[in-house]
């Protein structure tokens, strides 16, 4: 078994609440590692968002997936749950990402049951492949992982075209494939996530908090509550971002100068959350002595 799904699965056993911030890039994630958060998780509206500059419409390759979320598992010693959207394709797909992201030291990832092109899950307009082609996938991604122990998070965006009722027959299907983890993507209130809560009272279950989104902005204790073992705040950290940015750049375009925005860290606390005192030291030690001597 891997290092990072043993820590991952190790945490899933833990009594409580997992908090999960989602990150987009490598910067975010040693962030989130440095105040004491003890997993991440990436989302494909974010990494479209950061490497594309598009929306979460299924414009990413698989490749350009797994080499962003890849660079981020390895950037931090804590556990990385990818979201790898539909597994690009059928079980053959599905194959292959997963034996990829077990490479690149992936805790777990994320398979949803949209059809291709797929949409963020609050996005309007979303369609579902079979409940049967989907469980085949989930059944595909237990086979590719092997003795890894990368956890498999089975998603459904069924609650938005075909109601909640069949939401939940195809979750009970895709944990009866053989997936670790359900995650009922965009219930839209309270009363359906206690009905999925007490459906699903012995697995580990996935809250996804979109702020602005469908689902309920409830807190971690209140979603413990309720019975959910996991909460994404999967663009939290996006959205804070770009409105620091904005006021950045907006600030720079008025004024010439930054010199009296309050919005930036330190420089030298930046060098040190990226390592450079670190670099410093091994660049010292292997640097070339002057041979002084004839």
């Amino acid at each position: 078994m891997s290092s990072s799904s043993q820590k991952l699965r190790q945490l899933l056993e833990r009594p409580g609440i997992l908090i999960i911030p989602g990150v987009y890039d490598c910067l975010g994630a040693k962030l989130a590692e440095q105040l004491g958060f003890e997993l991440v998780a990436t989302s494909g509206f974010g990494i479209a968002a950061s490497t594309l500059g598009m929306p979460d419409y299924g414009l990413l390759t698989a490749t350009e997936m797994l080499n962003s979320v890849g660079r981020i598992a390895k950037s931090v010693s804590i556990p990385l749950i990818a979201d790898m959207d539909t597994g690009y394709g059928n079980a053959l797909n599905v194959i292959r990402i997963v034996k990829d992201a077990v490479q690149q030291s992936i805790a777990g990832v994320i398979l949803e049951d949209q059809e291709w092109p797929k949409k963020c899950g609050h996005f309007e307009g979303k369609r579902v492949i079979s409940m049967a082609e989907h469980a085949g996938k989930i059944r595909a991604a237990v086979q590719a992982r092997g003795d890894s122990g990368l956890v498999i998070v089975a998603r459904t965006d069924a609650r938005a075209p075909l109601g909640l009722e069949e939401a939940i027959r195809r979750g009970q299907a895709y944990i009866d494939a053989g997936a670790d983890v359900l995650f009922i993507e965009a219930p839209q209130s309270v009363e359906e996530l206690q009905k999925i809560a007490g459906v699903f009272v012995d697995v580990p279950l996935v809250a996804n908090i979109v702020e602005g989104g469908k689902t309920p902005q409830l807190s971690a204790s209140e979603l413990q509550q309720l019975g959910f073992k996991i909460v994404f705040f999967p663009v939290s950290a996006l959205l804070a971002a770009t409105n620091v940015m904005t006021a950045c750049l907006r600030h720079l375009k008025e004024h010439g100068t930054t010199a009296h925005f309050q919005g930036l860290v330190e420089f030298k606390e930046f060098q040190e959350l990226i390592g450079v005192p670190q670099y410093l030291q091994i660049e010292q030690q292997f640097a070339q002595k002057n041979d002084t001597a004839l």
